[in-house]
């Protein structure tokens, strides 16, 4: 049976906005305390107790870093219910190889132009190595920032609910910008994950060779320490679901991570101009990922009550339609503010992952706004356009965290150093200097590190 619409709509007039959007950061943040009855007896029945999520997180990446593979495929068997071995857990290179031949042209013809328009984005970007010469007194002084590719990455692709080729792109692409030689892909053991063709066929098009059926926080702990038949890896990036969050939040300091991502959200900044058919289906496309949060902030108060009804309509003809009704109710917003100052401070405060400025003047609140991962300017700049062919990576901070954190580019897989050389002469202008902060700190060795090539 469909459910109504009850999507929250707030007056600023009447009601306190902070209020609410805080109550809905805390919902759309990862916390890991909050599991469903029915998540609950699930844990009671594979661990003999009622966990947390971050205590089956914790109790997942303990066993795959003490016991291994044995543990890597005992957690694939008890939760994807997925019995595999050593050898059917890696897709192999004819696999991925049939999988590109039987997928549609088309497709791969699509493929082609996304990673082009990524390619051209992503170099744009990327972090060149720099050098300044400085004369110190007679002396000479060389310094250089180093950048260089990390080694090994790990990728993590969702395959719960659908397959997600548009993620290995969006993650796998800037990462071969950046020069990276090993690209690790883990996808769910099911059919929209490791036994998907186009998402393995995405991967042979992409050069991507070393693909796992593994899925989850198991998953995530194999990358992280390495197990039988998998090479740890230097970072861990990509989307998932709690428990993939939080067993990313685990493991970071035995290796890098991108985020730790909560459920997909975006706020409309609408004036009269826009289009209530328009906002709409703009709030729909974050809420349909279930979860997933669609906020409308606009200072035109006629537009609320046509988006409402434009969400009645809309909602009734789509496939995930009901799924979208359940995220709006429950994360979704209507927001009045007085006036646009208002509707830009309140943008600022919750800091979403996508945001989308549906006004006359887009540049204008643009240039006011702080907090954002990715922005999308006008009428006719969809998020999806982001999420699939733009060309900025769709990997992007979550849950209030835009307020510190970046989306992920092709900077994010290289590592910087810095390299310096004195000589001599350059050595004796500057000793004075190091004398007095060593002192400073008391550090006498550093000083007569210097005193001893000068003596």
């Amino acid at each position: 049976m469909t459910s109504a619409l009850q999507i929250p709509v707030l007056d600023c007039r009447q009601q306190n906005a902070r209020q609410l959007l805080d109550q809905l950061r805390d919902k759309l943040s990862p916390r890991g305390n909050i599991v469903s009855e029915a998540g609950r007896q699930r844990t009671i029945e594979l661990f003999g107790e009622p966990l947390s999520p971050q205590q089956v997180v914790e109790r997942i990446c303990h066993d795959v870093q003490t016991q291994g593979l044995p543990a890597l495929l005992d957690y694939t068997a008890k939760l994807d219910r997925k019995q595999l071995d050593a050898t059917s857990m890696k897709v192999t290179a004819e696999e991925l190889r049939v999988a590109h031949s039987k997928a549609n042209p088309e497709y791969l013809a699509t493929l082609r132009r996304i990673r082009a328009n990524i390619i051209e984005f992503q170099t744009a970007l990327l972090s060149k190595s720099v050098s300044v010469v400085r004369e110190q007194g007679a002396g000479r002084v060389e310094l250089r920032q180093r950048y260089l590719p990390l080694k090994r990455v790990g990728i993590c692709i969702p395959g719960g609910a659908a397959a997600y080729p548009s993620t290995l792109l969006m993650t796998a692409v800037p990462a071969q910008v950046a020069g990276v030689k090993e690209i690790v892909v883990v996808v769910p053991p099911s059919d929209f994950g490791g036994y998907n063709v186009d998402l393995l066929a995405a991967c042979h098009e992409l050069g991507v060779t070393e693909v796992y059926r593994v899925g989850g926080a198991q998953a995530v702990a194999a990358l992280a320490y390495g197990v039988e038949g998998i090479e740890r890896v230097d970072k861990i990036v990509g989307p998932g679901n709690l428990f993939v969050a939080l067993a990313k939040r685990h493991v970071f300091g035995e290796v890098d991570i991108d985020s730790i991502a909560g459920p997909s959200e975006v706020i409309l900044l609408a004036d009269e101009t826009a289009q209530a058919e328009f906002a709409a289906s703009d709030l729909i496309s974050q809420a349909e990922h279930s979860p997933g949060s669609g906020v409308l902030i606009t200072w035109h108060e006629p537009l609320i009550a046509a988006v409402q009804a434009a969400l009645e309509r809309q909602l009734a003809l789509l496939p995930r339609g009901d799924l979208a009704r359940v995220s709006l109710n429950a994360y979704g917003a209507l927001i009045l503010a007085r006036n646009e100052d208002e509707a830009i401070e309140l943008t600022d405060l919750m800091a979403p992952e996508h945001l989308h400025i549906s006004t006359a003047n887009p540049e204008a609140q643009l240039a006011r706004i702080q907090n954002a991962g990715a922005i999308f300017l006008g009428h006719h700049t969809p998020v999806a356009l982001g999420d699939y062919v733009a060309g900025p990576s769709h990997v992007l901070p979550t849950g209030g965290t835009a307020r510190f954190a970046n989306g992920l580019c092709a900077n994010d897989f290289l590592k910087r150093s810095s390299v310096i050389w004195y000589n001599a002469t350059a050595l004796s202008a500057t000793a004075d200097d190091v004398r007095l902060m060593a002192s400073k700190e008391g550090l006498t060795a550093h000083s007569a590190s210097v005193d001893v090539r000068l003596e």
